[in-house]
């Protein structure tokens, strides 16, 4: 009896071993499971932007743009975008901002054949900082924007706006000079490298808190004090409700920087 019981003992030593292959294999095979039901849509988009800024005196200022955002292959408006922020310095390099934003989404398919425009309001609140260094400028933005979305049904808008949720973003940026005007060293070209991530929060937002995450590169070139322009490339790579379907866009936007001063017309005066 005691040898069968050893036998008995020692048979189950290969299957307790087998289990915790099985265990470790099903663990690291889960991730990949996962990755495999994403499904992921890519899409080429370009971007068109005018961007400007009235500086009141040194403590407001009124940034304004416009956005056209449109597919390429195939061809289609995505996006009309109207956004107007009001500034005020606080103390050394931290701004504090309030907006609304009127924001026009066509829809997310551009072979789709509704002609559906739904329309949406962004209130929206704001810090910012800036940091100049030797070599490069280093800026930090949080923002909070509260999403009201136009009701529809069966293509058609009715009713009025509903609050859908809250999206937060934050905004990481370097500005690298790489060409200063001899005489006077102001910036005349400048590389620009941002990273911004989005989170969403409110009772509709069940599978995806993790909006999207945009990165982007680009060159500015300033032609004088007042106006700039610039070119560059956006990853766009967003988490849609579902949980397990995103948008990962190439995007190439073009911007045309206008800046207007107020306090210095009228000591020109």
């Amino acid at each position: 009896m005691r040898h069968l019981g050893i036998l008995h003992f020692g048979n189950t030593f290969p299957s307790i071993k087998k289990n915790r292959i099985r265990i470790l294999f099903l663990t690291l095979l889960f991730p990949l499971l996962l990755v495999a039901q994403k499904k992921v849509t890519n899409q080429q988009l370009v971007w068109f932007a005018y961007h400007n800024t009235i500086r009141f005196n040194e403590n407001w200022t009124l940034l304004s743009e416009v956005q056209e955002r449109r597919f390429f292959n195939p061809g289609a408006q995505h996006q009309l975008v109207f956004r107007s922020t009001i500034q005020r310095k606080l103390i050394e390099n931290w701004n504090v901002s309030a907006g609304m934003t009127y924001f026009l989404q066509s829809p997310q398919d551009p072979e789709s054949e509704s002609n559906l425009i739904v329309p949406e309001l962004r209130p929206d609140i704001g810090f910012d900082n800036k940091q100049k260094l030797a070599f490069m400028t280093i800026s930090h933005r949080y923002k909070m924007e509260a999403r009201f979305m136009h009701d529809f049904t069966n293509d058609e808008l009715t009713g009025g706006y509903r609050f859908s949720n809250f999206r937060f973003r934050y905004q990481l940026g370097l500005d690298i000079p790489l060409w200063r005007q001899q005489d006077t060293r102001e910036e005349r070209l400048t590389l620009r490298l941002k990273d911004e991530i989005m989170l969403n929060s409110g009772s509709k937002i069940v599978k995806n808190t993790f909006d999207q995450n945009r990165m982007y590169a680009g060159l500015n070139y300033r032609i004088n004090p007042d106006f700039a322009v610039e070119a560059g490339y956006l990853n766009w790579y967003q988490q849609r409700a579902s949980g397990t379907d995103y948008y990962d866009r190439d995007i190439i936007r073009f911007s045309v920087f206008h800046t207007l001063s107020l306090k210095t017309k009228k000591h020109e005066k």
